[in-house]
């Protein structure tokens, strides 16, 4: 005869909560260690790959005939120790090697001969007028960042903040670089830059330049909602580091969560090598 009481639905629910309750437990237990070992490496390198990756690795491969370089603000206020940004900016730039990085990869693409496209910012006077700012859109006006007197004047432009770092100009003034309308927030959504990619037949973008958490992220997001297929250059750009937060350590998170492919220069490089066979 059997046990009624073991086909109680009842005593069966409570079974199967129990079940439920101990594997959530164990996912739980699971998650705390999976977030104790990120805490750990945190505090060897915040920046250092993660030694077991949840997400999918890149399956990214150029090619040559469809691929452009778009570097975002390479510009003196920041890059250079005389920049406005500088004292905030400096020591992540530094670290990163991201000056001698983007020089790197405008070789490298100029060598390979593939589209090169500059997306920089610029404000102009009229551009100080505005009625309501972000935070750093607050900062940036009031420290004089990328200022121009006009769109159509370059009188004190060379060797301004708003210039081209110096070892760059050569590549970008070549005559085949193309030099975007500016954007003026952080994103390409208020500039020409996917309109000259597309009309140049790009869809594959090795995305770098400054800064880290606000225009190359913003530029990454808007490459990849207009379909672009993109690949960040992680030591070819740094961020501000301030008591709100470690902007580089911020995009590094978001870029390996949604670019195509996250690279060292050193691995965009072999790339290109490999694409061009």
């Amino acid at each position: 005869m059997c046990d009624c009481h073991d086909h109680d639905p009842k005593k069966l629910s409570r079974r199967e909560a129990l079940r439920g309750g101990l594997m959530a437990s164990a996912a739980g237990a699971a998650a705390v260690a999976g977030a104790g070992a990120v805490q750990a490496q945190a505090k060897e390198n915040p920046y250092a790959d993660p030694a077991q990756p949840a997400l999918p690795p890149s399956d990214m491969k150029l090619d040559l005939s469809r691929a452009a370089l778009v570097v975002t603000d390479p510009q003196i206020d920041f890059l250079h120790p005389e920049g406005v940004t500088w004292g905030v900016i400096g020591a992540s730039v530094e670290e990163h090697g991201t000056v001698e990085n983007i020089e790197t990869l405008f070789k490298a693409a100029k060598a390979h001969d593939i589209t090169t496209a500059v997306s920089p910012h610029y404000y102009y006077p009229t551009d100080h007028g505005w009625k309501f700012e972000g935070a750093l859109e607050k900062l940036m006006h009031k420290i004089g960042m990328f200022d121009r007197k006009g769109p159509l004047i370059i009188d004190g432009f060379e060797n301004s903040g708003a210039d081209w770092m110096p070892q760059y100009k050569k590549y970008i003034e070549d005559g085949k670089t193309i030099v975007t309308s500016p954007h003026k927030v952080y994103g390409n959504d208020t500039n020409d830059l996917s309109l000259q990619l597309r009309k140049n037949g790009v869809d594959q973008v090795i995305l770098a330049g400054m800064s880290a958490n606000l225009c190359t992220e913003s530029h990454l997001r808007e490459l990849l909602e207009d379909g672009f297929e993109v690949a960040v250059v992680k030591d070819a750009t740094a961020a501000a580091m301030l008591p709100e937060g470690d902007g580089y350590l911020a995009a590094l998170t978001n870029f390996r969560y949604m670019a195509n492919a996250v690279w060292t220069t050193e691995e965009a490089v072999a790339q290109l090598k490999k694409a061009a066979g």
